[in-house]
């Protein structure tokens, strides 16, 4: 999987979780996941997750770290088990700093203040996933807690880096384990 942190700031308002937006945006064809910084603010129209809808709860952040992944080949539970390896990803990167952080599905949260938002779906093609982890709790609609806000961390970049590299390696590893069974 190829993987890549884009330095520019992008706005994430869910219409970005779409067949090859990362190759037609960043000429990144296949398997891929890419991380960024920016606000993000989903309306219900552009909701992917029904139950959100209808309990009429948009999502916002003033500064969110987003990871979008677009992988091909995969039916739409596989794509729930690798979304779910992205947030225990998640999870072990900031335990690893030392935070104490609880997982519930695919919701990480520190001292009970939800931190991240995620969702997988299925396109006519791929399995799309977006994951996002708030830097700055302030104006969430829900209680929120955030990587610099409340965790203190400074090097964005640096945390989004080793998520992909993980995740990516991750996912090489699971499918490289699968070629060396022999069937029973």
């Amino acid at each position: 999987m190829k993987t890549q942190f884009l330095d520019k700031e992008i706005k994430y308002e869910g219409w970005q979780l779409a067949p090859h937006w990362i190759y037609k945006n960043f000429k990144i064809q296949g398997d891929a996941a890419v991380a960024f910084i920016g606000e993000c603010d989903v309306k219900l129209t552009e909701m992917v997750d029904i139950e959100d809808v209808i309990n009429n709860e948009p999502i916002y952040s003033k500064s969110m770290l987003s990871f979008i992944s677009e992988q091909f080949n995969v039916g739409l539970v596989e794509g729930v088990f690798r979304q779910r390896l992205l947030i225990c990803i998640i999870k072990e990167a900031l335990e690893k700093r030392g935070f104490v952080i609880t997982r519930n599905g695919d919701d990480l949260f520190f001292e009970g203040k939800k931190l991240t938002v995620s969702i997988a779906t299925k396109s006519v093609n791929s399995i799309l996933i977006h994951t996002g982890i708030n830097i700055d709790s302030e104006g969430a609609p829900v209680k929120a807690s955030g990587l610099t806000s409340e965790l203190g961390i400074s090097d964005i970049k640096e945390l989004a880096n080793e998520i992909l590299k993980n995740y990516s390696e991750e996912i090489s590893d699971i499918i490289l384990a699968s070629t060396k069974v022999r069937g029973v």
